[in-house]
């Protein structure tokens, strides 16, 4: 999953990266508010660790334009340097899932991660299925069934199909994409994104005519949306 982290000590910044980066996870770290909200506003992300103070903007009015922005699921954990109970009940009434105080642990940060994380974005069964309309991706077997009907796709073009979905109606730029799927350390063709991305449209119909189209964001990436019906 991909995890925004806004922290005001670099160095703890680092450190909680590389904490969730273990956990399996892609982590972002920003120093700036501003940045964040403006990457968020772009991009999107699966889940924010959020410190209580920031140099442009407090902690507690980043929260509150996240969940004015972001759907109510969207998992917050808020990082809090005071232990006194007002800040914590300040947090959460602005709309935080959970909330810590440093010194953290890394140990507890993962797990009120996974936890936050679970209950956003819930497994729908032990067989690790995700169900978006009628597809179904199983994530253990990395296969992807459309209406009842399984499809050939290769493992990089399932990863690429799922990171759309979970991110859907979000701009992706290549960049993410790249990291996301691939490596920035390994050197690709510039045109392996766009041959993926059109396999992708063919094997999973995923054109206006559909319920869900994937389209190109000039000068940046590409966009997975869900079609209204009075839009087709």
């Amino acid at each position: 999953m991909k995890i925004a982290v806004l922290y005001d000590e670099s160095s703890q910044t680092e450190s909680v990266c590389q904490v969730l980066t273990s956990a399996g996870h892609l982590c972002h770290a920003y120093q700036s508010s501003e940045e964040m909200l403006k990457q968020l506003h772009r991009e999107g992300c699966d889940m924010l660790i959020l410190d209580w103070l920031e140099p442009d903007f407090s902690g507690i009015e980043v929260l509150r334009w996240v969940r004015d922005k972001f759907p109510k699921i969207f998992p917050v954990l808020f990082i809090a340097s005071r232990a006194s109970e007002d800040g914590v009940v300040a947090a959460l009434a602005a709309g935080a899932d959970d909330c810590m105080i440093k010194p953290i642990r890394h140990g507890e940060l993962i797990a009120r991660a996974q936890a936050l994380l679970r209950r956003a974005y819930p497994i729908q069964d032990l067989s690790h299925k995700l169900v978006f309309g009628d597809y179904l991706f199983e994530t253990r077997a990395g296969r992807l069934i459309l209406a009842g009907k399984l499809i050939e796709i290769t493992q990089k073009e399932f990863e690429l199909a799922l990171l759309f979905f979970r991110n859907l109606d979000h701009a992706l730029s290549r960049t993410y994409i790249l990291e996301a799927v691939w490596s920035r350390n390994i050197a690709i063709p510039s045109r392996t994104i766009d041959t993926h991305v059109s396999r992708l449209r063919t094997k999973l119909q995923l054109r206006p005519e559909s319920d869900y189209r994937l389209v190109p964001v000039h000068s940046y990436g590409y966009r997975l949306e869900k079609m209204n019906p009075d839009n087709k």
